[in-house]
């Protein structure tokens, strides 16, 4: 399980994403990768209802980053997945307004 330092997190988004519809079938299961990642690159924070709202498609780069939500509006745990290789690259916390 890695977490992605900002700068890694950045990287891998692309100008123009396209949002996957909310009734689409995630491209593999990723669900094992979130359920070992370390309580302590959680921050505190509860994602254990394994909600996910919004996912985004990185064209170029052939990825998607999943946002799993927590119990606080707008912070979320984004998960890269590579969809080459049908693997998560690695898992960022993401607080929108940065509180």
């Amino acid at each position: 399980m890695r977490l992605l330092t900002e700068a890694e997190y950045k990287a891998t988004m692309e100008p123009e994403p396209v949002q996957i519809g909310p009734d689409d079938d995630p491209p593999f299961d990723f669900w094992a990768y979130f359920d070992q990642i370390p309580e302590s690159d959680l921050a505190g924070h509860d994602f254990s209802e394994g909600t996910v709202t919004y996912a985004w498609h990185m064209p170029r780069g052939n990825l998607q980053h999943v946002l799993v939500n927590c119990e606080r509006p707008n912070v979320f745990l984004v998960l890269v997945l590579d969809l080459n290789h049908a693997e998560v690259l690695g898992h960022y916390l993401l607080d929108i307004f940065g509180v």
